[in-house]
């Protein structure tokens, strides 16, 4: 390999490990105050409960908020 092949696979691992974090840095920081993240409820439910019904955006934020104040409720584990 030359090297230029080298440094751009150097440029493109770094791009990859960067892009990683900081997608796992905006998921922490949304659980952290609150917001909840569709997009893994999604590759969840495809994941480990195919042919199932996936709420909608409006449906999961709604069923998300309505669990995080139903203090007098209990808390409850809705999925595995």
């Amino acid at each position: 390999m030359s090297d230029r092949s080298n440094l751009q696979a150097l440029f493109d691992r770094s791009a990859e490990v960067a892009l990683t974090g900081y997608r796992f840095a905006t998921q922490t920081a949304r659980l952290m105050v609150g917001i909840p993240d569709y997009e893994t409820y999604v590759r969840h439910r495809q994941t480990n409960h195919p042919g199932q019904v996936v709420m909608t955006y409006e449906e999961f934020f709604r069923e998300r908020r309505d669990a995080r104040y139903a203090v007098s409720k209990g808390r409850f584990r809705a999925c595995c």
